[in-house]
């Protein structure tokens, strides 16, 4: 057993292993993302799956990029899926590889493979080979190619590598069994000819190895112990035997459990890629982006989503897992460790008209009452006042408890106040409130026990900041956004108001010092960041991270009555 807490099916296999010396006491893991977009949510459990097992059992962990691809891979993949990486604490140390730089090995095995009569050039096309390539219940058909002489494959595979084909002319397939129950089976293809610049290789290459010729080649000469795979490669798993035995070489065990799926999310990379080349959001990095540069730029934590990622755990199982449980650890962890701070999204000014004029007073704020050690802050308190329009009704419905003519509530740390006139323009809209403070509930004071119904927060008008603010929700209003009506795709479930920008917030000072990536609890309201990209000292942007509270839930139980 592992000496952490942690138990699943794979570590179980792990252990017997070690019983059995199967790996001479080794374990040895690796994350293998191609280099074809940002990573999401989803490669976080991944990450977080194989660093942990690697870590638990005092192995080793490896970074790989399976760039095997030159059409669909660019740098700018790489160098982002490498911050991710590190920003989810796995630690790959200097072994950090890339299959590209084992094109010549894979190569000479391919050779190896043909010399032996198990491997061969085709020349059919894509349609030609899926057309023959029979169904689950009827076996395929062998290629007319297929019994071409060892010395002729040779050089037909050496002239692919020289160029001589263009693209899709010539193909290098394994020779197993056409009639086999797997598909997979059925000659695969190992080599295509692909005339396109590499972005580390350059134009060396001009043929490149699919991903299931690759991928137990990679493993064994990184001499990786368990091989760790998402669920759809568990056909693909008696290929990877195949090769590697089939060339006598160090073999690893493949084990595949399920992959991560989130309600209200899309974690397909075609589909991922075509909201950012049809512009639905503003890049991989967009707050609405399951991405994990996505969920970093809208503030969620690397300990929220390693918390995420070990509480669904691992199963061989697929299922759907509720967003509502993401959002869940981003508030528990905010709620420990992120400053408190009052902020007025849609400010209505409030005059205090027995307040002195010109007085300023410095109000004790507490920063997070969920930790002593983190102290408090003044905040300046004054006769002009922002508070949030939402938090006074003119002809408030029952029950409602916040300001309204005639009434009370209580300004957060400072005083209570009533509401004694109501400005409005030429249109009938309040534009102003004239209140008046009652000096003896000053918070904090022997004489403030006064008690009203409700609190609610407020800025300093003369000492408020100016900030814009993003409201980001759910970038989809349906619970599985790939179901759809006939005729629709995926496109049509993306919610209208996934953002809502504001650019007339106030805020308290404090804030305009924030730094980008500072993260905040604007009270009353939500978790915020300060954006990564667009905010300025002089000129704060925030993003709102998650609400206080699980709204949504809310929403639904409303429809479903």
């Amino acid at each position: 057993m592992t000496t952490t807490e942690k138990n699943d099916f794979i570590r179980e296999i792990i252990d017997e292993d070690l019983k059995t010396n199967k790996f001479q006491g080794r374990v040895h893991t690796r994350f293998p993302p191609e280099p074809n977009g940002y990573l999401h949510i989803g490669h976080a459990k991944s990450i977080r799956l194989n660093y942990g097992i690697a870590k638990d059992y005092n192995g080793k962990f490896n970074l790989r990029f399976d760039d095997t691809n030159p059409e669909k891979e660019e740098q700018e993949y790489v160098d982002s899926i490498i911050e991710d990486v590190k920003w989810l604490g796995g630690e790959f140390e200097d072994r950090l590889f890339y299959a590209s730089d084992y094109f010549e090995q894979m190569y000479q095995w391919a050779v190896n493979l043909i010399k032996k009569g198990k491997a061969y050039v085709c020349d059919l096309n894509g349609d030609e080979i899926r057309a023959a390539r029979g169904t689950l219940t009827e076996a395929g058909k062998d290629s007319p190619y297929r019994n071409r002489s060892a010395e002729e494959n040779l050089d037909l595979f050496e002239r692919m590598r020289k160029g001589e084909f263009s693209n899709g002319a010539k193909i290098l397939r394994a020779k197993i069994d056409m009639a086999s129950p797997n598909i997979n089976l059925r000659d695969p293809i190992m080599y295509r000819v692909v005339h396109e610049g590499h972005h580390r290789q350059g134009d060396t290459w001009c043929i490149y190895p699919t991903y299931d010729w690759a991928h137990g080649l990679e493993d064994s000469l990184e001499n990786i112990t368990h091989s760790i795979c998402t669920l759809e490669f568990e056909n693909h798993r008696p290929l990877y035997d195949w090769f590697l035995e089939n060339l006598g070489i160090y073999h690893p065990q493949q084990i595949e459990f399920a992959r991560l799926n989130i309600t209200y999310t899309v974690l397909s990379k075609r589909r991922l890629l075509q909201l950012v080349q049809e512009k639905h959001v503003s890049g991989w990095d967009d707050p609405r982006m399951p991405t994990l540069a996505g969920f970093r730029r809208r503030g969620y934590t690397a300990d929220s989503i390693k918390v995420f990622c070990d509480k669904i755990g691992v199963s061989k199982k697929d299922s759907m897992i509720d967003v509502a449980m993401l959002e869940w650890s981003i508030r528990e962890d905010l709620n420990k460790n992120a400053q408190r701070a009052m902020a007025v999204l849609n400010p209505i000014k409030v005059v205090l008209t027995n307040y002195p004029e010109g007085k300023v007073e410095e109000l004790s704020a507490v920063n997070n009452p969920e930790d002593e050690s983190a102290g408090s802050r003044m905040v300046p308190f004054s006769r002009e006042l922002y508070i949030d329009q939402e938090d006074f009704r003119e002809f408030p419905p029952p029950k409602y408890f916040r300001l309204s003519p005639g009434t009370e509530v209580r300004l957060r740390y400072a005083y209570i106040i009533k509401c004694e006139k109501v400005i409005k323009d030429v249109k009938g809209s309040v534009t102003e409130l004239h209140c008046t403070y009652d000096p003896t509930t000053k918070s904090g004071t022997a004489t403030a026990n006064r008690k009203v119904k409700s609190t609610i927060h407020w800025v300093s008008a003369h000492h408020a900041m100016n900030a814009e603010v993003r409201l980001y929700d759910r970038l989809f209003v349906k619970e599985d956004p790939n179901e759809v009506e006939e005729g629709k795709d995926f496109l049509s479930n993306i919610n209208p108001n996934s953002l809502l920008v504001l650019t007339y917030c106030k805020l308290e000072p404090m804030l305009g010092t924030a730094t980008p990536g500072d993260r905040f609890q604007f009270e009353r309201t939500g978790y915020f960041c300060a954006d990564m990209k667009d905010s300025k000292p002089d000129a704060p942007v925030f993003n709102r991270i998650v609400t206080l509270k699980d709204t949504w839930a809310k929403i639904e139980q409303k429809g479903k009555k």
